[in-house]
């Protein structure tokens, strides 16, 4: 099996990196300072002219962070990552690039899912379809990806990684297609499904990837990083498919789409390499597929771990099933005040990230995990007691940031655990992971659809609920390994 990458770390000097870090960090705190001041202004109804100058200085800020912060990023990734070391492939130092490709493919399904929400309007107009039809193809999109996931993970730990990620990815570009070019709602929603089917493929086959290439901590580490990926992409596609739709119609967003599935698949066939030798496939039955997720199921350490992360992120969903009626419709924020709100919970989101790589070497997945937990107990039991005590909008939004902040940690972590416990069959282990995770998510989410009643407590009931579940499948089922 060949090496990794055969780069070598970069010698950039050290103040350099440094400095860099800084700038970064001091702009996002200059962010932050005047996203603040722009709430208040808001809350209180200052003057319009006093509003336009402070997102005039936000814009400002925004346009220098864009430019220095991706380079800041890039070094810290490389100093944090460069001391990881590859089990199977390689003992080759991992170089921070292979990160990058694995988050950009992490990326292919939450930018399909959310990227198009902007244009369905302006697809139903085009297509002489209902809302409810065009709202389907996402459903359509969701069911086959949550069906794929359970084919994919066997199939790759039969025929090898990366052979069933680079069919995925080509099929998904087909799929964009397709989609870009249909001119009749059922082609589109046919697309869709086919697309979600293969879409699966990236987001189970990268966990087991890593799985065979790290030990558990390091596991974590680099899975951390993914999932503040797939966590944020989710909050910036909507944003991505409205700047679209201000210059191109709706086709532009899934042509897009296929440029970033191509990109993907040439980074696919570049740089990542096959980490399942083949001495470590056993044959494809389904029989004995099934006897595996059967086998999992009636494992309690299993069950423990896949309930915790899901349930964690179910309550992640409620949020953003409800959050954008909750915080304009009910609290009074405007539509711009909303977006600079959900901008705070990315950034918790990446500080927690970035603590979790620096301390999961020392403090173990198991500790780190239960961390994540534990704060995310106490921030579903403030939401429920702020709500309950009449506290406003930041009784609600504190709570909320510092949940969605430890998502990555104990999404992670708990990938971690359970793929140590099956290295012969990490493929299946993610497979079913991912499948329940998104299946308590997509449920909870409609829960919450169906049981709103104007206020914000189906919403904040739904958090409170997922944190303690969360935290109770770890205690009773999960806390020791089998």
């Amino acid at each position: 099996m060949g090496c990794l990458f055969q780069e070598s770390v970069s010698q950039t000097p050290l103040y350099f990196r440094r400095t860099l870090f800084f700038v970064a960090r001091e702009i996002i705190c200059a962010q932050i300072s005047c996203w603040v001041s722009l709430l208040i202004a808001l809350c209180n109804n200052n003057k319009k002219k006093d509003i336009l100058s402070r997102t005039e200085t936000i814009n400002c800020y925004n346009s220098i962070y864009l430019t220095l912060f991706p380079v800041a990023l890039s070094f810290t990734l490389r100093s944090v990552m460069s001391q990881s070391s590859a089990v199977t492939a390689s003992p080759t130092q991992l170089s921070w690039l292979l990160i990058i490709i694995l988050g950009a493919i992490a990326a292919l399904t939450p930018l399909a899912i959310d990227m198009y929400l902007p244009a369905m309007p302006a697809i139903a107009s085009d297509l002489g379809a209902p809302n409810s039809a065009v709202k389907s193809t996402l459903v359509a999109y969701t069911a086959g990806f949550a069906i794929g996931q359970l084919f994919h993970g066997p199939i790759s730990d039969s025929y090898g990684r990366k052979p069933v990620m680079l069919g995925g990815v080509i099929l998904f570009f087909i799929c964009a297609v397709v989609s870009a070019l249909a001119e009749d709602i059922n082609v589109l929603m046919l697309a869709r499904s086919t697309q979600g089917f293969a879409g699966a493929a990236a987001a189970v086959i990268i966990q087991a990837l890593v799985r065979d290439m790290f030990e558990r901590e390091e596991f974590a580490r680099t899975m951390s990083f993914i999932t503040l990926v797939m966590t944020i992409a989710p909050l910036a596609a909507p944003m991505i498919g409205g700047y679209l739709l201000t210059w191109f119609d709706w086709r532009a967003i899934f042509w897009v789409l296929a440029g970033w599935a191509c990109f993907v698949m040439v980074c696919i066939v570049v740089k990542i390499p096959e980490t399942l030798p083949k001495n470590h496939r056993p044959p494809l039955r389904i029989g004995a597929s099934l006897r595996n997720y059967a086998r999992m199921l009636k494992t309690p350490f299993a069950v423990g771990m896949i309930f915790c992360s899901g349930f964690s992120f179910a309550g992640m969903f409620s949020f953003l099933t409800a959050g954008s009626f909750v915080y304009i419709d009910y609290y009074g924020v405007s539509a711009k005040a909303f977006g600079y709100l959900f901008g705070l919970n990315i950034v918790c989101l990446i500080i927690m990230t970035f603590l979790n790589g620096r301390l999961v070497r020392k403090m173990g997945s198991h500790w780190m995990l239960r961390f994540g937990l534990a704060i995310q107990l106490v921030a579903g039991i403030a939401i429920a007691v702020c709500q309950w005590l009449d506290l406003g909008l930041w009784g609600t939004v504190i709570p909320v940031m510092t949940y969605v902040g430890v998502i990555s940690t104990i999404g992670s972590n708990s990938m971690a655990c359970l793929l140590s416990c099956y290295p012969q069959m990490a493929g299946t282990a993610s497979s079913l992971a991912g499948t329940m995770r998104f299946g308590i998510g997509s449920l909870v989410g409609a829960g919450v659809a169906v049981v709103s009643d104007g206020t914000p407590w189906g919403m904040i009931g739904a958090i409170a609920i997922c944190a303690i579940l969360s935290a109770a499948f770890y205690w009773l089922l999960a806390r020791k390994e089998p």
